[in-house]
């Protein structure tokens, strides 16, 4: 396709240019192949260099683009389909949690996170971190925050840190019954600690899913899932459960 310079048009220009680029993607582009750099690109539409990253902003959150740390903007392969959470009626880490714990450790919860698990910011939990892989990619990293009330016979001897402690803290809390749980999903943006842990760039979009768990009348544990947007679509199920879909046509696995 040659050099195509944009005319006046009643949408927003980032806009009509984020449509000429997904045409381009289609037609020039393999899922993998790196852009030219945004000077070049800026060239060739026609266009100032920022709003060319807004354009690139917009296929990066759709899914189209996705900008890898030491490497540049790249075609995006198709977006996954994943099972989110845990089906009702079962805690994290039991049969089936395709989740892989990472490690555990006591900390101080954040103050939104002390208010939705109803005890003082300065009592400490246990924190466990899991990660998500598919196709070969992190896609997925999720904080599971658990009072120490909710695990009072997990002992320290037998799992003093690591994947072991981790699953020790998800043994010990499935032993309650669990009442249910709600989820809630918003969009935001990677924090530092997540763009490292899903090798993307700080700032990049994500999907934060939130779920309390709900054992004795209260909220036994409370999990914050960070998906990435880039490659997940997600939608409600006739249960409630959260599934990402990679296509239309596509059923989640």
């Amino acid at each position: 396709m040659g050099t195509t310079q944009l005319e006046s048009v009643p949408e927003p220009k980032y806009w009509h240019l984020k449509t000429v680029l997904s045409e381009a993607l289609d037609s020039e582009f393999a899922v993998g192949e790196i852009l030219p750099n945004e000077r070049d690109l800026a060239a060739r539409f026609g266009v100032a260099r920022a709003t060319l990253r807004q354009a690139l902003e917009q296929l990066e959150l759709e899914g189209r683009l996705q900008r890898r740390r030491g490497v540049g903007t790249t075609v995006a392969p198709p977006r996954m389909g994943v099972a989110v959470g845990s089906a009702q009626g079962t805690w994290p880490g039991e049969a089936g949690d395709a989740w892989q714990p990472a490690d555990s450790e006591p900390a101080l919860p954040p103050a939104e996170v002390a208010r939705a698990l109803d005890i003082d910011p300065d009592e400490p939990v246990h924190v466990v971190r899991r990660t998500r892989v598919s196709h070969g990619q992190p896609v997925a990293a999720e904080l599971l925050y658990v009072p120490a009330a909710s695990v009072p016979d997990l002992s320290a001897i037998d799992a003093p840190a690591g994947a072991a402690r981790a699953r020790a803290v998800l043994r010990e809390l499935g032993r309650l019954a669990l009442e249910g749980q709600d989820r809630s999903v918003e969009l935001g943006s990677a924090r530092a600690d997540d763009a490292k842990a899903l090798d993307r760039l700080p700032g990049a979009p994500v999907l934060v899913v939130t779920t309390r768990f709900l054992a004795d009348g209260r909220t036994a544990a409370l999990s914050m899932a960070t998906y990435r947007a880039d490659t997940c679509r997600l939608t409600f199920g006739d249960q409630g459960a959260v599934e990402i879909h990679h296509g239309p046509e596509q059923q989640a696995s």
